[in-house]
């Protein structure tokens, strides 16, 4: 397996974010990123105006955020030759769709595309300026994934009225792990089906006014690049700058996206590279996103291994069955569900893998 790291949910000057698409892709470089997501809101214009290439050595894929016209159900869709639907302008001034969420997904999907629902769970009232944009149309079941993890929503969601100077001075010191809410509904909507989960950084790069006097940048790109990444693994090496094959190279991303063969890595607490999660079963191996059938409760080894000494969770349908701290541990499983791994670092959550499914006879239990 080949892998490569990239930062997704960013946003440029084509919709509220301040930095150009080519900077951003500098920026991305210097921080050793290898394809960054684009999802400008309600827009497809950086792929019309050229910008879905390599840049600067990094892969740049042009995806868009949408959302209804009560500015939530955001969705970040990828893969999909144009913007389902018409939109209006709301109180705010940003584009709210006429279609209700289920269109637009069932739209986006019919194009070819997939998406991942953002930021789900947000709640927070208490700041001025800063409403929640959570997901709240459940009953869907066509899309393909889940932010698990936002860094903009973690920092603002944390805030209050004594910790605001601090998280605008340590923007990165300041997150710490997945919504346990978040990653609790993952788990149990993954025990029926597949469902991707990712992590983003939802990134602008806005200029805020700390105490109202000091106005700093305080959410650059480059800053938030050494933040939340997600890891995809494919198969066949990735061939970098050549414009004739970019096509099928950017189809190995979104593909190993869609499939959920991938991970999640916050940076601050170290680079993540190496880090594998598989499962062994009668000389065939699985890795996250695959689904092993099995019967009569056979036996599975589960591996993990981590670039450096951590403490390791095994995750059954949603509860820690087993906590070690190594730099990689073996399971044999032979009950049905979902497993994952968690790795944290103290406190502070550093890797969160994808699923692996285990069905008897076509089924999770």
């Amino acid at each position: 397996m080949f892998e490569y790291t990239g930062a997704i949910h960013i946003h440029s000057t084509y919709s509220d974010g301040t930095g150009k698409i080519e900077d951003i892709a500098h920026a991305a470089k210097d921080s050793g990123l290898d394809f960054i997501m684009m999802t400008d809101h309600n827009t497809l214009r950086p792929r019309e105006d050229g910008y879905e290439r390599w840049l600067n050595d990094v892969m740049v894929i042009i995806g868009f955020e949408i959302n209804d016209t009560d500015n939530k159900n955001h969705y970040l869709a990828f893969g999909a030759s144009e913007v389902p639907g018409a939109f209006i302008v709301l109180d705010n001034g940003e584009l709210g769709s006429k279609l209700l969420p289920k269109e637009y997904v069932r739209l986006i999907n019919e194009q070819g595309g997939f998406g991942f629902i953002a930021h789900p769970d947000e709640e927070r009232g208490h700041i001025r300026g800063h409403s929640a944009y959570p997901w709240t149309q459940w009953d869907i079941e066509e899309f393909t994934g889940i932010e698990i993890w936002n860094h903009m929503s973690e920092w603002i969601e944390g805030m209050n009225d004594e910790n605001t100077l601090q998280r605008f001075l340590h923007p990165l010191k300041t997150i710490i792990s997945p919504p346990q809410k978040t990653l609790k509904r993952w788990d149990i909507l993954s025990q029926q089906r597949h469902i991707t989960a990712i992590g983003s950084v939802d990134a602008h790069a806005f200029r805020q006014n700390v105490l109202g006097f000091l106005d700093v940048e305080v959410f650059a790109y480059k800053i938030l690049f050494k933040s939340i990444r997600t890891h995809v693994l494919v198969e066949e090496e990735i061939l970098k700058n050549d414009p004739s094959t970019f096509e099928q190279e950017k189809q190995k991303i979104l593909n190993s996206l869609r499939s959920g063969r991938c991970f999640i890595a916050n940076y601050y607490h170290g680079d993540a590279k190496g880090f594998r999660f598989f499962a062994e079963y009668k000389g065939d191996t699985y890795n996250m996103g695959d689904t092993i059938n099995v019967n009569n409760k056979e036996k599975i080894t589960l591996r993990a291994l981590v670039p450096k000494l951590t403490s390791i969770r095994l995750i059954h349908n949603g509860n820690m069955i087993s906590e070690t701290t190594a730099m990689n541990n073996i399971w044999d499983i032979r009950e049905t569900g979902v497993y994952r791994v968690e790795c944290w670092q103290g406190n502070k959550g550093w890797i969160f893998s994808n699923h692996i499914r285990v069905n008897n006879n076509g089924t999770i239990s």
